[in-house]
């Protein structure tokens, strides 16, 4: 199962706040090294992660000792917390709509296109969210509330069109599920995809024909032209 921060600004309160932590304090001297610990820890996460990955591992990576590593980070709990908030953050700036935006043809085409350039562009981050909900999801249970606050936003939206008649009826609540789950396939099942267009491993995926069929699906589904 997909999910994401969704949907526009929650009450002050119940906002997550921007992640903090030493990928977060970058200075001038520090960033070179930071960018690598960051690159690093994402690559380990992605496959292996919060228990498979090492600290070792991801020093090795970044080209660091290990020594050199705890110089930037506590342990690799706190980097991965930090990821994780950062994931998240990300896709509440990123993936936010509203019914002021334009009618809902363009905004769930919208939606589904940066979905779509996410998974492409970001496989290894989305795949630290997916990997972590396999693991337990153990870390996102402080996201799990506001996630069902940001995700409600995006149904009452939804709601209001389809009884303005500007779409058919329709679970609004599934409809953005299959939406994630069709879109997030292209970073967790990118060997797949490459598998099935019968291209080699280095071939890049040619994503605008994916986008112009699921976008069209999508919106033939909710009966919008």
């Amino acid at each position: 199962m997909t999910s994401e921060i969704l949907s526009s600004e929650p009450p002050a309160a119940q906002q997550m706040p921007a992640p903090t932590g030493p990928l977060s304090r970058a200075r001038p001297g520090r960033e070179r090294i930071l960018a690598a610990i960051r690159g690093a820890a994402i690559a380990e996460f992605s496959l292996h992660g919060l228990k498979g990955a090492s600290t070792q591992a991801i020093a090795a990576r970044a080209g660091l000792t290990k020594p050199q590593l705890h110089y930037y980070i506590a342990g690799k709990e706190e980097l991965y917390e930090e990821l994780l908030m950062q994931v998240l953050h990300d896709w509440k700036v990123v993936f936010s709509f509203d019914d002021h935006a334009g009618a809902p043809g363009a905004v769930l085409g919208d939606y589904i296109r940066k979905k779509l350039d996410h998974a492409f562009d970001s496989p290894e981050i989305s795949r630290i969210f997916t990997r972590e909900v396999l693991d337990g999801g153990r870390n996102l249970e402080r996201y799990w509330p506001n996630a069902r606050l940001w995700t409600q936003k995006k149904v009452d939206i939804i709601n209001g069109w389809i009884a303005r008649g500007l779409m058919r009826p329709l679970d609004a609540r599934l409809l953005l599920m299959h939406i994630w789950a069709m879109t997030q396939s292209y970073a967790d099942y990118a060997l797949q995809t490459r598998v099935m267009l019968g291209l080699p491993p280095d071939a890049p995926i040619e994503r605008e024909p994916i986008a112009r069929e699921l976008v069209a699906f999508v919106l033939g589904g909710c009966g919008i032209k």
